[in-house]
């Protein structure tokens, strides 16, 4: 077995310490950006968890829940506003010895060789040449990446530059490995490989890391991997649930329990904590701040039709749907968000049922859907309809794009306001409400006339 632990790891003396030591603990984490504008944008709210000695942590949440940003703040990339982060007792002020992290990005320096780009780490620890060298041959063999030693990035593929970039982390042989969705930019049967490999790698004992914090959207991939499942809610992140995985983990996908797990999680994250919290962006349309759902009105009308002429005729399974059609929850959320925000589906405690607007939408032609989609965005999505207004009382129904860009950013960022814009702007098209010229920039009641030469 290759061995590429050194002399520097801080607990190399301990023969055995107890599965359930704390080696981590976060204390009402906040976290609050400034945006481009000086406006405050909370990120994280009073985030408390524990990380020990023996398990494998997944924090799952839809985009933009906070996952990242309380990923970097426990490993002391990014200061909490306010809480503490304590790493065996001593307060995480930086980056500090013990932890090592896996990108998303795979993040490496296409100038430098694998085992360079492995080394690099033991290089920043003043580790000498010669054990690095050893411990980074060591740490590439583990992974499977044994005679691309001297191979550039550009010679790899995807999943051999991930390897890579676990072969870095490990060899620094961290107590703790942070891992930041590293097989979401893998292809589907590459990353089963890495998850798959990664879990053996843990379970026999042959990598030197005592705990795994892995953020994720992929629920399956948390059911699969992890002892405990923290699922964040948005706007700002706070844990939501903990759910503890039955042991042994259910890692076999046709097995009840898996099934039964993945239901669990699904059902959590469709269903409202709160009579006062809504789940459907629905409840807050009468507010230019709400941020509208980015989803593609192809795949929303491929959903709809899907769940209307499925087996249970207007009733679905969110994870049979998903993993009927390969969705990710940061791609069908998005779509089952704008579905309920329009009034054609209702989505609760895992599943989704479609209306009778729903029903009539699947159901209708090209010009029925059109006429009812207006109708459903005029009533229910505030913006469309102030767009609406404001092209009906401006002179020759123009209005530049940009006006209505800073009226949002009077409530979130320039980025955000830009991405909710595209989206109302997309859904007013269809549903022939108003035109855009992308050209000019300008939003119109009727169809521009074209330039004159």
């Amino acid at each position: 077995m290759p061995n590429f632990a050194g002399p520097d790891r801080p607990d190399a003396t301990a023969a055995a310490i107890a599965s359930d030591q704390t080696l981590l603990s976060a204390r009402d984490l906040v976290k609050t950006f400034t945006t481009p504008e000086g406006k405050p944008f909370p990120v994280l709210d009073r985030i408390t968890l524990d990380l020990r000695a023996g398990e494998i942590v997944a924090l799952l949440g839809r985009s933009g829940c906070g996952k990242s940003t309380l990923l970097r703040s426990l490993m002391g990339l990014v200061r909490p506003t306010e809480g503490e982060v304590c790493y065996h007792g001593q307060p995480v002020t930086g980056p500090m010895p013990g932890m090592a992290m896996v990108f998303q990005s795979f993040a490496l320096f296409p100038w430098l060789t694998v085992q360079q780009n492995v080394e690099l780490g033991l290089e920043a620890l003043a580790v000498p040449r010669d054990e690095r060298q050893q411990r980074a041959l060591a740490a590439i063999d583990l992974i499977a990446l044994d005679g691309f030693e001297s191979a550039y990035p550009r010679e790899l593929s995807g999943g051999m530059r991930q390897r890579v970039g676990f072969a870095r982390a490990l060899v620094t042989n961290p107590e703790i490995l942070f891992m930041d969705e590293p097989f979401s930019a893998l292809d589907v049967l590459t990353a089963e490989t890495l998850r798959t490999e990664l879990l053996e790698l843990w379970m026999e004992k042959r990598i030197p890391t005592r705990s795994i914090l892995l953020v994720t959207h992929n629920i399956e991939e948390a059911a699969l991997m992890a002892d405990r499942i923290l699922v964040l809610a948005a706007n700002p992140g706070r844990i939501r649930a903990e759910i503890r995985v039955p042991s042994p983990r259910a890692n076999d996908r046709t097995h009840p329990a898996f099934r039964e797990l993945v239901e669990q999680v699904y059902h959590i994250m469709t269903t409202p904590t709160a009579p006062a919290e809504p789940l459907a962006p629905a409840a807050d349309v009468g507010s230019l701040a709400f941020r509208l759902p980015h989803a593609s009105l192809t795949a929303l009308a491929g959903l709809l039709e899907r769940v209307a002429y499925g087996p249970d005729y207007g009733r679905e399974d969110l994870p049979r749907l998903a993993e009927e059609m390969q969705l990710e929850i940061d791609d069908l959320f998005p779509l089952t968000d704008a579905a309920e925000l329009l009034g054609l589906a209702v989505v609760r405690e895992g599943d989704i049922r479609l209306t009778p607007d729903g029903r009539a939408f699947a159901d209708g032609s090209t010009e029925s859907r059109k006429r009812l989609f207006a109708a459903h965005l005029l009533e229910r999505v505030r913006l469309v309809a102030h767009i609406r207004r404001v092209l009906e009382t401006r002179p020759g129904g123009l209005a530049p794009k940009e006006r209505f860009v800073r009226e949002l950013e009077d409530y979130m960022s320039t980025e955000d306001a830009e991405a909710v814009l595209a989206t109302a702007i997309s859904w007013g098209r269809y549903a022939e409400l108003f035109e855009y010229d992308a050209t000019a920039g300008v939003l119109s009641k009727e169809p521009l006339a074209p330039a004159r030469d």
